[in-house]
C-alpha cells in the first residue's frame, strides 16, 4: 500500500501517523520528493482501512499495490534512484555511463592496456571477469583471485572503479575492494547469493537471466533490496529466443518498460546480446536512444586471440567510435 501525504503536513502529524502505522506491525519506506512525501507500507495491509487513512488530514491519497515487488517499484519510490560509483552517476537521466573492458582478465599487460584505452575513450568504470561461468567445463574459467588483484592494480593506475562478476557466496571476501559486484545471467535467481548481497552496501549490477521475464528480474532485485541494499543496477543482456542469427535477442523494449515499472537505473549489454562485434555499435546507440542509463561493453586489445568471447569484443579504437556516437545521441534519448 502507498500513502501519499499532503504538502503542508506538520512534523507532528507525520510522526503521529508513522507511529500508528508501526503499531499495526507495518514497515514504512519513506520517500521524500520535491513536493510530495510517499509512504510505502510493507507487511500485511489487508486489514488496513484505506478509507480511514484517506480521511486523515495529513493524507492526500491511498493506493493499493498489486505487484509483488515493492522496494523496486516506482509507485513506492517515484524519483529515479541514482547510484554513485567513484565520479560516475548511474541513473537519473544524466549522460549514459560507459562501463568497458575485457570479458576476462588474461594478463597484467592486457588489463592495463585496455583500462588505459577505455578511460581515454570516455569509460567511467572498468569491467573484467576474474571468475568466468562457462558452458563447457573445459573452457577458460578465469584467473580468479589473481584476476581481481590485476583489476585492482588497473584501478590504482587509471582511477577507474572496477566491475566484476561473483559466482558464489564463498567468494565474497575477495570482493572487499571491488566497487560494483556483478551478478550474471546464470545467477540472477541464485536467491541465497542475492540475499547475502542484500546484507551489504556495495552497488550490485544485476543481469537479466537468459529466459527471464521482466517481473522475474524485478523480483530478483527485490531479494537484494529486501535485505537493505538499495544500490541495484538492472542490466538487459539479451534473452534466448528462437532466433539464431545472433547469440541472444536484445530486448530494447525492456528499457522503457523497466523505467516505467521501477526507479532503478537500467543499463544495456550489447556485447552479450549479439555475440558479434559488428552489431555492438548500432545496438549500443539504439539502447541509449531508448533511454538506457548506461552501457557495459566488452573491449579487448587483441580480440582474435582472446581467451573468452573474442568475437563480440570491440577493439579500443572501435570502442572510442561507439563512445562518441553515444555522446552524440544522448541529448535526444527518450527519457
Amino acid at each position: 500500500m502507498i500513502v501519499i501525504l499532503k504538502e503542508n503536513h506538520t512534523p507532528q502529524q507525520f510522526e503521529s501517523l508513522c507511529g500508528w502505522l508501526r503499531a499495526q506491525k507495518l514497515d514504512i519506506q519513506v520517500n521524500k520528493g520535491y513536493r510530495q512525501t510517499v509512504l510505502g507500507l510493507l507487511g500485511d495491509t489487508t486489514q488496513l482501512d484505506a478509507d480511514l487513512l484517506r480521511a486523515l488530514e495529513i493524507v492526500e491519497e491511498v493506493k493499493r499495490v498489486s505487484e509483488p515487488y515493492k522496494k523496486a517499484n516506482r509507485k513506492f519510490h517515484p524519483a529515479n534512484t541514482v547510484i554513485r560509483v567513484g565520479g560516475a552517476e548511474i541513473g537519473g537521466g544524466g549522460e549514459p555511463v560507459l562501463i568497458a573492458g575485457p570479458c576476462s582478465v588474461e594478463s597484467r599487460e592486457q588489463i592495463l592496456s585496455v583500462a588505459h584505452s577505455v578511460k581515454e575513450a570516455g569509460a567511467k568504470l572498468l569491467r573484467g571477469g576474474a571468475f568466468k561461468p562457462r558452458t563447457s567445463p573445459y573452457d577458460f574459467q578465469g584467473m580468479r583471485a589473481e584476476g581481481i588483484e590485476l583489476l585492482l592494480e588497473a584501478k590504482k593506475e587509471t582511477g577507474l572503479p572496477i566491475v566484476t562478476e561473483i559466482m558464489d557466496i564463498s567468494q565474497l571476501p575477495l570482493f572487499a575492494d571491488v566497487d560494483v559486484i556483478q551478478v550474471g545471467a546464470r545467477n540472477m535467481q541464485n536467491f541465497e547469493l542475492l540475499k547475502e548481497l542484500g546484507r551489504g552496501s556495495k552497488p550490485i549490477l544485476l543481469k537479466r537471466g537468459l529466459s527471464s521475464t521482466v517481473k522475474e528480474l524485478l523480483m530478483s532485485a527485490e531479494y537484494i533490496m529486501a535485505g537493505g541494499n538499495a544500490q541495484v543496477i538492472l542490466c538487459e543482456r539479451g534473452i534466448r529466443t528462437f532466433e539464431t542469427a545472433t547469440r541472444n535477442t536484445l530486448d530494447i523494449s525492456v528499457v522503457p518498460v523497466l523505467h516505467e515499472l521501477s526507479h532503478l537505473p537500467v543499463i544495456v549489454d550489447p556485447s552479450h546480446a549479439t555475440g558479434i562485434y559488428r552489431y555492438v555499435k548500432p545496438l549500443a546507440v539504439a539502447a541509449v536512444a531508448a533511454g538506457a542509463d548506461g552501457l557495459i561493453i566488452e573491449v579487448h586489445n587483441d580480440p582474435e586471440h582472446a581467451m573468452c568471447d573474442g568475437p563480440q569484443s570491440l577493439k579500443p579504437e572501435v570502442f572510442a567510435e561507439v563512445a562518441q556516437m553515444v555522446r552524440n545521441v544522448a541529448p535526444f534519448a527518450a527519457r
